[in-house]
C-alpha cells in the first residue's frame, strides 16, 4: 500500500523542483495538444547609450503571441513607442505563425492603449489588486 503524500509549503523552493513540474506539465500537454513549437520572444528598445528604454517579452506556441510584458521608459512614453513595439512583436508572431495574440493588463496600466491596438477585453478580475481590476485581452492577428 501507498503512504500518503504530504505537503511541502516553501517560500524558497528548489529551481530544479519548478524544472521537474514544468516539464511534467509541458509533456501532458504536447501528448494532448501536440507540439507547441514554444519559442521565446523579446525585443528591445535601447537609446544612443545603449541603455534599455523599453522592451516586450513574451513567448509564441499554439499559434498564439503572449505578451508577458511590455514596458517603454517614462521617457518616451506618448511618442509611439508601445505601439511600434507591439506591432513588432504581433509581425515577428504571424512570422512565426501565430493567428491570434493575447495578453493581461492592470486597470492602473495601460487596458485603454491595448484596445486602441485592436485588443478585446474577454475577462476581469476585479479586485486584482484591491481598488483595480486585471484585465485579459485577446486579438486576432492579420498578416500584412
Amino acid at each position: 500500500m501507498n503512504q500518503p503524500l504530504r505537503f511541502d509549503v516553501t517560500e524558497k523552493p528548489h529551481p530544479e523542483d519548478i524544472e521537474f513540474i514544468l516539464q511534467q506539465l509541458l509533456a501532458f500537454n504536447r501528448d494532448r495538444a501536440g507540439e507547441g513549437n514554444f519559442q521565446q520572444l523579446a525585443i528591445f528598445l535601447r537609446d544612443a547609450g545603449d541603455r534599455l528604454a523599453g522592451g516586450l517579452i513574451g513567448s509564441t506556441y499554439w499559434q498564439w503571441l503572449y505578451v508577458d510584458i511590455l514596458w517603454i521608459d517614462e521617457t518616451w512614453r506618448g511618442q509611439g513607442y508601445g505601439h511600434a513595439l507591439l506591432e513588432a512583436g504581433e509581425q515577428e508572431a504571424v512570422r512565426r505563425g501565430c493567428k491570434y495574440a493575447c495578453l493581461d493588463t492592470f486597470s492602473f496600466q495601460a487596458p485603454e492603449f491595448y484596445q486602441q491596438q485592436g485588443y478585446v477585453i474577454f475577462g476581469e478580475l476585479p479586485n486584482f489588486p484591491p481598488g483595480y481590476s486585471r484585465f485579459f485581452l485577446k486579438k486576432e492577428l492579420s498578416p500584412n
